[in-house]
């Protein structure tokens, strides 16, 4: 009989340092649910983790764990998922360091479709590093870097994925676990690179994008007949004013994964095919 796992088993023996009420809080409950919920156990899941407040989490969940570079998180797991796509491979990183130092990544990984999650925490700074502005601060806004308020506009990542027809593209609320935990299901049940962009408060370093002000202003897709299939429909929520947030599931479709377009894979995981062969040739080939 399958051993059933509880949150507990995804646990370390780490207390997190997060600042009290940090949403990462909320952002780690929600992934210690959603794989238990799948019902997968710690040695089927790897998680690569970025630099930053979100970078931390690898302290706190017992899995196979990366900790990359900055910005270097997604093709560190593109590897991973073409040697063993026999594990879910998730990725948790931060904004400065997936739209900022990341940013290409995040394109070419979303071209190359491996079947791989990422979770944003989107806390709309540099959160680790003391409060500068990132690539999704508000216009305006009064950071330690931006003393005289933030002079560009910040960058939409929704849009931005939809743009480059992401196969699965959701935007969550680290204030609202029960709904997050279901986004992260269904980006994990999907084939192929799905992007959750998380709304996470800092109760440091950012006193305008709070928890309240989050709440005064999202609501969820599925409320406003939203079809997730329909992409035009999908870059008009995801565009929609900053006095509305939608948060659920933007657009969904179904595509050819990476490892459905190599061949070598589709006997099984790599690790699998190659754990007896004798590779001695093939080094002596490059040494």
């Amino acid at each position: 009989m399958a051993t059933k796992h509880t949150i507990r088993d995804f646990e370390t023996h780490q207390t997190p340092t997060w600042c009290p009420g940090c949403g990462d809080f909320g952002i780690w409950t929600a992934l210690k649910g959603a794989v238990v919920e799948l019902g997968l156990a710690p040695h089927d899941l790897v998680v690569v983790f970025g630099i930053g407040c979100a970078g931390n989490q690898a302290n706190f969940v017992r899995a196979y764990g990366f900790h990359g570079l900055h910005g270097r998180a997604l093709p560190v797991a593109e590897g991973i998922a073409l040697a063993n796509h026999g594990l879910t491979t998730i990725v948790v990183g931060g904004d400065g360091d997936g739209y900022g130092e990341g940013l290409a990544h995040f394109i070419h990984t979303m071209r190359a479709n491996p079947n791989i999650t990422y979770l944003v925490h989107d806390n709309q700074l540099y959160g680790l590093t003391k409060g500068q502005a990132s690539p999704t601060s508000m216009q305006g806004f009064h950071t330690s870097s931006t003393p005289f308020g933030n002079p560009d506009e910040p960058l939409n990542p929704l849009s931005l994925a939809i743009a480059t027809d992401c196969g699965f593209v959701a935007r969550g609320f680290a204030g609202d676990v029960p709904h997050l935990q279901q986004l992260i299901v269904q980006g994990i049940k999907h084939r192929g690179f799905s992007f959750i962009d998380i709304l996470q408060p800092c109760v440091t370093f950012n006193h305008l994008n709070t928890y309240s002000w989050f709440y005064e202003r999202i609501v969820k897709l599925d409320t406003l007949q939203h079809d997730p299939h329909n992409r035009l429909q999908a870059w008009q929520q995801a565009t929609s004013g900053p006095d509305q947030l939608p948060i659920g599931v933007f657009y969904q479709a179904d595509k050819p994964t990476l490892e459905d377009r190599f061949e070598q894979l589709h006997n099984g995981p790599l690790v699998e095919q190659h754990s007896s062969r004798d590779l001695s040739d093939l080094l002596t080939h490059y040494t």
